[in-house]
């Protein structure tokens, strides 16, 4: 069973090595986690971008260019739109975010001719590796869906069981998180929870076991099952998939793990035709080198 971000690199090594298309690839930190990517057997790179620029960065990070097909396109709605086409045509398996913001990327990403657009719901799932748990947790939406209403988190748990999947977890347990884990008229999560659960009994929501509502400790800490008398449940301290009740509560968790947790964790958009990394400017090195990677198993399990 995969519980390590070791494990997925292991997993990576036995796949065909994947190729990763870079938007705006002039971008220092974006090149240095591309270059140790294409170092580590993880995946080769296509560099669209700036290229005079491109060369400069490399130079400064010794950064050998020989080996990298690079487009030179200076225009950064362009250049997106370049590198988005080559995922889109097949000449790359996955679609990554360089200099560029936020919102241009992700109108690439959709754009109707040349995009990565599917007919499901587009969501952010982090895959995160914390000391003291015993297996790998994947959270969503910590970065992308605000407020997702009922038929949104159904979506999300739907887009993140898949990620799931790829990485090894045959039936992963999904927590919907709320502060409570009673049913509770006045908490709308909690409503939404039990129906989620109940909509996974009915066959709705597949391939996962889903037990909500549940508090964080009762998700991830057996004891706090073990003492709160809640060890009838199906998920004893023993999630694998946290669903947040909104992009407040995701966030705050997220940011909560890497600053304070000795963690690992990567990234990445969802719901689209290939796997998309979209990592912020303030994420670490690793961060961006295990997105890479966990874009490359699931663009392995989409083929």
């Amino acid at each position: 069973m995969t519980k390590s971000f070791d494990d997925l690199l292991a997993q990576v090594a036995e796949c065909p090595k994947k190729t990763v298309a870079v938007a705006c690839a002039q971008d220092d930190a974006v090149l240095d986690a591309v270059k140790a990517a294409k170092d580590r057997g993880i995946a080769d790179a296509i560099l669209v971008g700036d290229e005079a620029k491109i060369r400069t960065i490399a130079s400064v990070i010794k950064m050998n260019l020989n080996s990298y097909r690079i487009i030179n396109v200076e225009d950064p709605i362009e250049a997106a739109r370049t590198a988005v086409k080559l995922v889109h045509d097949g000449e790359a398996d996955m679609y990554m975010k360089g200099l560029i913001d936020t919102k241009s990327f992700l109108r690439s990403v959709l754009d109707k001719e040349v995009g990565l657009r599917t007919d499901k719901t587009l969501s952010h799932v982090c895959v995160f590796e914390v000391k003291g748990v015993d297996h790998l947790l994947f959270l969503s939406d910590v970065a992308f869906v605000p407020y997702p209403d009922l038929e949104t988190k159904a979506n999300i748990i739907r887009n993140t069981v898949e990620i799931a999947h790829a990485c090894g977890i045959e039936c992963p347990k999904v927590a919907p998180l709320a502060a409570v884990e009673v049913v509770n008229p006045k908490m709308p999560c909690t409503v939404e929870a039990e129906t989620l659960t109940k909509m996974n009994e009915a066959g709705e929501i597949e391939g996962c076991i889903i037990d909500g509502p549940l508090s964080f400790d009762l998700a991830i800490d057996s004891q706090a099952a073990f003492h709160k008398g809640t060890t009838d449940r199906k998920i004893v301290g023993d999630a694998d998939v946290l669903l947040f009740p909104d992009i407040h509560a995701g966030n705050i968790t997220y940011k909560c793990l890497v600053h304070t947790a000795d963690c690992k964790n990567g990234n990445i958009l969802t719901g689209t035709s290939a796997p998309v990394i979209l990592t912020s400017r303030s994420d670490e090195f690793e961060v961006k080198v295990n997105s890479i990677a966990l874009a490359a198993i699931v663009a392995e399990k989409l083929k």
